[in-house]
């Protein structure tokens, strides 16, 4: 592996965007803008019902409608070679499993026909009472057994960890313990809503697929759409430069893409899909409601000899799902027992998808508060009580951490918040009407790095440098930090990198998920550099590099490093909340995080990264909720009006701080994955903020007035 301080040139700069002028003008061209020649449009049609079965379909009156080219639905669609895959399978069956389920589509001439041409088609249906609440005394829970997301491999939770994991004698330490802590905490459904809704715009031309659509991975998406297609990947390209936004719902093509591909192969003709707002909240996924006890065993030394965590989490019947929720209380803290389990709760409801630190950001709220109130109940200071339980390697795996700085980042946290100034006592700090309260968490996230990564370099005219890979930019910075990399890495200056991405037809990238993107696309671009240059010394004399040379890095496998060590990426968040005493109006007037993140690519743009994963997480502890109807198994609250995302007057100081301390395991560059721990721990941060200013313990979420007003 490279030395991690050889050749610092580009990383570490605050760099402009390379692609932000693009985007202030207009000119970034995104999925749904791809000009195309004669194109046709679809609209979908939705079940009404949840659960049932559809018994007959009219599509007379639509097709008479001036414009319209086609109606589809069950009886007449393709027939697809993974018909019971629900996340890309469509119109395969008459049976519904969730409301919004696509069950057709209208093609026609203009958007405005094909959605009035499908408010005509009658559907008729056979339904059945849906069940779609969580409960912790349900019969029919299991214990998850899926494949692990990105195609990494096989195992039970979303990440490919164990559902349950047991250490010790957990029963009997919390029975002899002389201080617990036993409380049930619950997180809803949130709802993926990035600013660029999902979009397919889709071409066939001489028996091959180009679908232009807004991803968060194209050789993934290939993979897949050319799989429930029959289709050999060489005939599929899947194009997406730029990504308005994911979140992780745009991990997954979905049922989206595969309908307007068997659209645009019917009518031949190019075919435009964009899911409306509200179509999104039945159709792209969402994070899954939570309902978890956690149990924690101190002795009187305030170190813990004990930890459970039991999750129980909604998924589809359709198709299961697991957020790792518990896996966080696994590698946290230290003790001698401990057990983790999911189980999950089979319900007539979309299938769950990834969201920005799925499970961790709905674990960590759990965990990092039942921390404060044992913290509390030790008679311990709760920054404190955390330093003195921390492990010296992984709890479990027994594995030293690659870099574990939390204990750093807890102190370094607190004298930049001024904890020092803090009385402990709940109700202590009033400002006329406003109760003031501060609180801590510590955030967590893995820094992984994903097989399956390839990346080119050709040497073109005048000294530049091409250098190509499928990876993604959703807004992140992946374009202008890449490129930093590959011009450390070539010794050149960025002004001599030239970057594409987004492309199937570039060579081979992991998804952007998970962390791992800039871990796993800088390594293959690293090593493509490290062959360029031997290959240069080997056979090249001349000075200047010799025009058309190209060497391509292939990674098919992970980090070797993970055999060794355990990586993740660590914070601390400090919240000071105020609240009026009167009406229970909640105010979030700080947040303040110190991150371990490894080396930093590019400070503005990490900056915004962890900003906007804090403020995202605060939206999780105040506002965001997705309301179920029982009745109907439908979101009510399916729209930005009803379904409240933080906005600028929400938001009041947030500031994003970090130890710059590289990693010497992670990768060449010497980073670790910063775009999810910047919502790890910010809930708990404020629901203990809540707390100490007013007294009250809240352990539902979201933190709403009438918690706090009795």
């Amino acid at each position: 592996m490279s030395d991690v301080t050889a050749r610092p040139r580009a990383v570490g700069l605050p760099m402009d965007r390379i692609d932000g002028e693009q985007k202030v003008t207009g000119t970034a061209t995104y999925a749904y803008e791809w000009p195309l020649d004669q194109p046709v449009y679809l609209y979908p049609l939705q079940s009404t019902i949840a659960v049932g079965r559809i018994t007959g379909v009219d599509g007379a009156l639509a097709e008479a409608e001036p414009g319209v080219l086609a109606v589809l639905s069950h009886l007449n669609a393709p027939t697809l070679t993974r018909p019971d895959d629900p996340e890309l399978a469509v119109l395969q069956s008459d049976e519904v499993a969730w409301r919004g389920q696509f069950i057709g589509a209208v093609v026609a001439e203009s958007l405005e026909t094909a959605r009035r041409a499908a408010g005509l088609v009658r559907v008729d249906y056979e339904s059945r009472p849906p069940d779609v609440m969580l409960r912790a005394d349900r019969d029919d829970l299991y214990s998850p057994v899926h494949a692990a997301a990105f195609g990494t491999g096989g195992g039970e939770l979303q990440d490919g960890s164990p559902a349950d994991s047991v250490l010790g004698d957990v029963e009997t330490a919390l029975a002899a313990s002389p201080t617990m802590v036993d409380a049930t905490y619950s997180t809803p459904m949130y709802h993926n809503n990035p600013m660029e809704p999902h979009t397919a715009v889709v071409t066939w031309s001489d028996g091959e697929l180009v679908v232009r659509c807004s991803s968060q991975g194209v050789s993934m998406s290939r993979a897949l759409i050319s799989g429930v297609l029959g289709l050999e990947p060489a005939r599929v390209r899947v194009v997406s430069p730029h990504v308005g936004g994911g979140f992780g719902s745009k991990v997954y093509p979905h049922t989206y893409a595969v309908l307007a591909a068997m659209a645009a192969r019917i009518v031949r003709r190019p075919v435009k899909f964009t899911l409306t707002r509200q179509q999104m909240f039945a159709l792209v996924g969402y994070r899954p409601a939570t309902i978890q006890r956690i149990r924690l065993a101190a002795g009187r030394d305030g170190r813990l000899t004990a930890i459970a965590h039991d999750v129980i989490e909604q998924t589809a019947k359709a198709k299961g799902y697991a957020d790792q929720v518990g896996v966080c209380s696994r590698m946290m803290y230290a003790a001698p027992h401990r057990r983790t389990t999911h189980r999950l709760a089979p319900l007539d409801v979309p299938v769950p998808t990834i969201m920005r630190a799925p499970g961790e950001a709905q674990g960590m709220f759990a965990l990092e508060s039942a921390l404060d109130e044992m913290a509390i109940a030790c008679g311990l200071d709760p920054v404190e009580f955390r330093i003195r339980n921390e492990p010296e390697v992984h709890p479990e795996s027994g594995l030293p951490f690659s870099s574990r700085h939390l204990t750093d980042c807890l102190r370094e946290g607190a004298r930049r918040a001024g904890w020092d100034r803090r009385d402990p006592a709940p109700r202590s700090w009033r400002d006329g009407r406003w109760l003031v309260g501060t609180g801590v968490a510590c955030s967590t996230y893995p820094s992984a790095r994903f097989p399956g990564n390839a990346a080119t370099i050709r040497i073109g005219p005048d000294g530049r440098y091409t250098v190509r890979i499928a990876a993604a930019d959703l807004g992140t910075g992946t374009w202008t930090a890449l490129t930093q990399i590959a011009a450390d890495a070539l010794s050149v200056p960025v002004g001599q990198v030239e970057m594409r991405i987004g492309d199937s037809a570039l060579p081979t990238a992991s998804v952007a998920g998970a962390s791992a993107g800039i871990n796993s696309w800088g390594t293959a671009i690293w090593e493509a550099a490290d062959r360029l240059r031997a290959r240069l010394r080997a056979e090249h004399d001349s000075i200047a590099p010799p025009e058309g040379l190209e060497v391509t890095a292939e990674l098919p496998g992970g980090n070797p490093e993970a055999e060794r060590y355990a990586m993740h990426s660590f914070g601390a968040q400090f919240a000071e909340v105020r609240i009026d005493e009167d009406t229970g109006e909640v105010r979030v007037a700080r947040l303040l995080g110190m991150f371990d993140v490894g080396r930093v690519i590019n400070p503005k743009t990490a900056r915004s990264q962890l900003i906007g994963g804090m403020t995202q997480g605060m939206s999780m502890a105040l506002f965001e909720h997705s309301v179920l109807d029982p009745r109907f198994g439908h979101v009510v609250n399916h729209d930005f009006a009803q379904y409240h995302i933080a906005s600028h007057s929400d938001v009041h100081a947030v500031e994003a701080h970090w130890l710059d301390q590289p990693d010497p395991f992670t990768n060449p560059m010497g980073a670790k994955g910063l775009g999810e721990v910047g919502i790890v721990g910010t809930a708990a941060a404020i629901a203990n903020a809540v707390h100490h200013a007013t007294g009250v313990r809240i352990r539902e979420l979201p933190i709403t007035l009438d918690k706090l007003v009795s």
